[in-house]
């Protein structure tokens, strides 16, 4: 026996198993990985924040509904009555539309980004304007809502 020669009882193929072994182990740790990072994305990212977006969106059309049933009950039997407001630039950084649309049971506030929407009645006075009420905006800058005694909304 030579000095500072030690035996190691396992064999060759042994140590080529055992890499073996460790790079499919890691190879099948790192997959679920990369799946894990593409799903957290969208699970837990992008469906609250949609979800955020989308009451937000209700919101914002409740608020323009409410608006425009006030400047309609304070409108003048001949004249124009207009009333600026401010609705949110952006929600989670996202810039909308807003527009007034006839819906099947009068008229409709429709809040949309891309193909996320949210769509509300025109209050109490939808189905009393029959269509004369109509627009859209953006919520960058200043909104205006203006009611004319021969054209309506």
């Amino acid at each position: 026996m030579r000095t500072g020669y030690h035996h190691n009882c396992q064999s060759t193929e042994s140590a080529v198993a055992n890499l073996i072994e460790y790079i499919m182990v890691s190879g099948v740790c790192m997959g679920l990985l990369i799946v894990m990072l593409l799903l957290v994305n969208t699970n837990i990212m992008e469906n609250p924040a949609n979800r955020v977006v989308y009451v937000a969106f209700t919101d914002i059309g409740n608020g323009v509904s409410t608006r425009m049933v006030d400047i309609y009950s304070l409108a003048p039997a001949n004249g124009t009555i207009t009333s600026k407001f401010d609705i949110p630039d952006e929600i989670v950084g996202r810039s909308y539309f807003v527009e007034i649309v006839s819906g099947t049971t009068g008229q409709d506030v429709i809040v949309s980004h891309g193909d996320l929407n949210s769509r509300i009645s025109l209050a109490g006075i939808g189905a009393t304007t029959r269509g004369r009420a109509g627009g859209n905006t953006t919520g960058a800058g200043m909104n205006i809502i203006s009611f004319n005694s021969t054209g309506g909304l």
